[in-house]
């Protein structure tokens, strides 16, 4: 393999694995792709559908965490006012408030386990040369 064609893949790795600092720093998922697309788009054009597609990727992953954290915090509210008229929640109610909580657990980790496996495999591909299209990224970034 040619030393360009090595920097292409391993940039292109990078573009993908990059997300992963979302673990370390907030919005990390997002900044990471697009630090390294941009630093390297203008030496190694082959990268650009990389952080394109990484970019959107996690931009999309972003989104469905507000929209899930925010109706979760709905749910929360909505259900902490609609027993407050029983002593610690306890009655009827109860259930409901601990099911929604725990659905809206569950979304947030699958959407997030999702999201981690799908860069993964990105970052593999990336690596053996080839462009991965994720699932359900929505294209913000064309």
């Amino acid at each position: 393999m040619e030393p360009r064609e090595k920097d292409v893949r391993t940039w292109s790795m990078l573009c993908h694995l990059s997300a992963l600092a979302g673990f370390i720093i907030g919005l990390g998922n997002v900044l990471g792709p697009l630090i390294v697309w941009q630093i390297k788009k203008n030496e190694l054009p082959e990268i650009i559908p990389h952080g394109k597609a990484a970019v959107n990727f996690q931009l999309t992953i972003l989104i469905i965490d507000i929209i899930a954290g925010l109706g979760f915090f709905a749910y929360l509210g909505g259900s902490l006012f609609s027993f407050s008229h029983t002593p610690f929640g306890i009655g009827r109610h109860t259930l409901p408030f601990f099911g929604g909580f725990m659905a809206g657990g569950v979304v947030f980790t699958v959407i997030n386990i999702l999201g981690l496996v799908f860069t993964i495999i990105a970052g593999v591909r990336a690596n053996n040369g080839e462009e991965y299209k994720y699932p359900f990224a929505i294209r913000f970034i064309k």
